[in-house]
């Protein structure tokens, strides 16, 4: 484990001396190259995309994301590559983020080879859908949604073109995170300035940006590798670094096809849950597991502020995924360690 001394004692291939052995050594050899890649897990995990703003006449903030739909190759475990379809070259695409009220406007480009769309779970109008007639468009053709930033909570966009489950599958999905307005909720304004972006509030927190995602590569209706973040193992080769004083609240997704659900479980600590991330209290506490069908997701809360300093695991827990590459650390320390 890079970073942190682990005991000395006799090579056992049950021991976690190195990350590879950490689950038996039955787990990816190798690393993927994040350059050629050309995005890395570490970085997606706080990359937030804000686009930019102005102001509208009425006072209110009009905030423009640009997205392209791109085809291109990527490495998901040492040595495999895959053939995806993405938003702007990543997978999953650009988490973006807007606070409750605003005015959204999407510019969406089809550079692919296949009809693409941008359907986004929350509240628009249907011809703002992103399904045939509201949004799905051809090669080369270029649409924009508009809709307003509700209701605030953790969200997802995704293409809907048919066949749903191969645009899916092959990578066109990601974050899209609205803030809560704390002055519209008065009674829990602490808890919503918290959440939002840029905040003295916010800042207090280690917010993470996490989607489970599998991938079938070999295209029979069945994943071969799963993961955080796309890439397997990502953060068993490179732990995510805690500061075991500040708390973590994960944003986290499932965009997996082909399996009815997946799993987030926590070595040595239990969590918070915000089903859909539409409360401001939780729908779960003092969990350690939970569990979200494709398209669910939530927010996560916890803190490493009683614990020793140390790799804790965290993974899915269907064994299957987890030895197939759904499987990380948090590297637990003091500030500054």
């Amino acid at each position: 484990m890079a970073g942190h001394d682990m005991p000395g004692g006799a090579v056992d291939p049950y021991s976690a001396h190195d990350s590879g052995m950490a689950h038996g050594n039955m787990t990816m050899v190798g690393q993927v190259d994040h350059a050629r890649n050309g995005f890395d897990p570490t970085a997606m995990l706080t990359d937030w995309e804000t686009g930019r703003t102005e102001v509208l006449p009425d006072g209110r903030t009009l905030r423009t994301f640009e997205v392209d739909a791109i085809d291109m190759e990527i490495e998901i475990a040492p040595g495999v590559f895959f053939p995806a379809w993405t938003f702007d070259g990543r997978v999953p695409g650009p988490a973006l983020r807007a606070k409750e009220g605003e005015r959204l406007r999407i510019v969406f480009r089809n550079l692919g080879s296949h009809p693409h769309s941008m359907h986004f779970h929350g509240i628009h109008s249907a011809r703002m859908d992103g399904v045939q007639g509201a949004g799905l468009i051809d090669p080369g053709e270029e649409f924009v949604y508009e809709f307003d930033a509700k209701p605030f909570g953790c969200h997802l966009y995704h293409c809907h073109a048919l066949p749903l489950k191969r645009h899916m599958h092959k990578g066109m999905y990601g974050l899209f995170v609205v803030d809560p307005d704390p002055a519209r909720h008065p009674e829990f304004a602490a808890v919503a300035a918290s959440r939002v972006l840029g905040s003295p509030e916010n800042a207090e927190w280690q917010e993470l940006a996490m989607v489970m995602n599998g991938f079938d590569t070999n295209f029979d209706g069945e994943n071969e590798v799963y993961a955080v973040n796309t890439v397997g193992q990502a953060y068993m080769n490179a732990p995510i670094r805690i500061d075991k004083s500040r708390p973590v609240r994960i944003d986290l997704m499932n965009a997996t096809e082909f399996d009815p659900i997946n799993s987030f479980h926590l070595h040595g600590n239990f969590f918070d849950y915000y089903d859909t991330g539409t409360q401001l209290t939780p729908t779960l506490r003092t969990v350690d597991v939970i569990m979200q069908c494709q398209a669910q997701r939530g927010i996560l809360e916890f803190s490493f502020a009683d614990h020793e300093d140390g790799m804790y695991m965290f993974h899915a827990h269907q064994a299957e995924f987890t030895e197939l590459g759904w499987m990380g650390f948090f590297d637990v320390r003091e500030a500054g360690a």
